[in-house]
């Protein structure tokens, strides 16, 4: 008899989550990579065409003030999908190349096992799950997608690809990484973005008729510059190298506009929260040939803690439910996803979690920002910002657009609000901020494991 009232709690229980989850709204955050603050049309860019992320931010909230949780791949990635601060979630810098035979079935450095994900989260209140794209997150026993609450994957492991052999060619041997459910498959030849398309769409037609969450990681723009020919043909007359990397940058444009085109042939647009984001700054690496991508007028890029490598374009569209053709110029967070999203659809978030709900500030402009204090860590560089106070150390300006002393890489002090330039220290006119804002950090790094 306990066990025919054990097995009806269970069907009931599975019955009543069914039910639950039928009435949520489904969701898509789509992450790009090394996309510059000020490169899409909608954040003040003149020469590139991006109809398709104009689009997303006309039909809800575009952020001003967004800040990724940290200016490089990895850390960046585990702050979305944990809400946690990368240092804690398992990844204080980039995870390490691509597997050279086949994924290790074992542990590997990566993102801790222990900890929750928006995937884990979402799954356990009945949504079906995704990972498409790039992952960079590890790849042996405990860090893959499907370990982390991924029912689906399809994507590489590694920081990047070519997108026609889905080769990784930047840190030797080089070798093909492209893995469906832990499997290696080969598409040669086929231009990646297309392909993600491809697998979405055949995963949102399986999965329509309930809840599914979607992480749509892009590896564009990020190096190697390979846009489509009728993209590098427009951008013909622009200078080099941004005319490839805004012929990279149109080239993704047209595949988010042709994720949601099918999202709105399902009918399912107007119960899909999609959000969008860069993963942080644009990147000035010799691989992408010393730049292309914009932070408009801040200073810095992928890999600072300057706003240039923080700041990123950000926007939550949901038609219907959250206000449409809105800006928000509200401080936020990359760790704020997981928390807004559980709010958004009714779900508990994880505990000890970094990130904050920024419900109230999608809705409302005259909402503060739900941060008093955060902190960015990145090799033996940190930045902590309270309020509009912002004090940096040991970071460096890949954008090149100042010059930097050894005082200034020992303590930056800015205020964002009244010079987002960050161009002028002001550490030697206000001691007093420094000195707390560096007690901050150190009384918050003292609690770091």
């Amino acid at each position: 008899m306990r066990h025919l009232s054990f097995a009806l709690c269970i069907t009931l229980t599975l019955i009543a989550t069914g039910l639950f989850a039928a009435d949520k709204p489904n969701v898509i955050v789509i992450y790009t990579d090394d996309q510059g603050f000020a490169d899409a049309n909608c954040y003040g860019s003149k020469e590139l065409t991006t109809p398709g992320i104009d689009a997303l931010a006309a039909s809800g909230v575009r952020f001003t003030q967004f800040n990724a949780s940290a200016p490089v791949c990895s850390p960046s990635r585990a702050g979305l999908l944990t809400g946690r601060y990368p240092i804690r979630a398992g990844m204080p810098n980039n995870a390490g190349a691509p597997p050279i035979h086949d994924i290790e079935d074992k542990p590997h450095a990566g993102l801790t096992p222990e900890l929750t994900t928006i995937a884990e989260m979402l799954k356990a209140h009945g949504y079906a799950t995704a990972h498409i794209g790039k992952w960079h997150l590890g790849f042996g026993k405990g860090s893959r997608p499907t370990d982390q609450g991924f029912d689906y994957d399809f994507g590489h492991m590694g920081g990047c690809i070519d997108n026609y052999s889905h080769f990784f060619y930047w840190n030797g041997p080089n070798r093909h990484d492209l893995w469906e459910n832990n499997v290696e498959v080969y598409y040669d030849g086929k231009f990646f973005p297309d392909l993600m398309v491809e697998k979405a769409s055949a995963f949102i037609d399986k999965h329509k008729d309930k809840p599914f969450f979607m992480y749509y990681a892009m590896n564009n723009p990020h190096y190697p510059y390979q846009a489509t020919s009728d993209w590098i043909e427009h951008y013909k007359e622009l200078p080099f190298p941004r005319n490839l990397y805004a012929a990279f940058v149109s080239t993704l444009d047209q595949r988010i506009a042709a994720l949601v085109k099918k999202l709105e042939d399902a009918g399912l647009r107007d119960n899909t929260i999609i959000i969008y984001q860069s993963d942080h700054g644009y990147s000035c690496e010799e691989r992408a040939f010393g730049g292309g991508g914009s932070a408009g007028n801040l200073r810095g890029a992928k890999f600072s803690l300057f706003e240039g490598g923080l700041r990123v374009p950000a926007v939550i569209s949901w038609p219907g439910h959250l206000p449409q053709g809105a800006v928000r110029d509200q401080f936020v967070h990359g760790c704020d996803w997981l928390p807004t999203i559980a709010e958004l659809v009714g779900v508990a978030p994880p505990a000890d979690i970094d990130g904050k709900s920024i419900v109230s500030v999608i809705k409302s402009a005259d909402a503060p920002s739900p941060h008093k204090v955060v902190h960015w860590t990145i090799g033996k560089a940190w930045a902590v910002r309270e309020g509009d106070w912002k004090l940096t150390h040991n970071t460096w300006d890949p954008s090149g657009k100042g010059q930097m002393d050894k005082n200034d890489k020992q303590a930056f002090l800015s205020n964002v609000a009244e010079d987002p330039t960050e161009l002028t220290n002001l550490a030697d006119k206000h001691p007093d901020i420094v000195k707390r804002l560096q007690q901050l950090h150190d009384d918050w790094a003292k609690t770091l494991k």
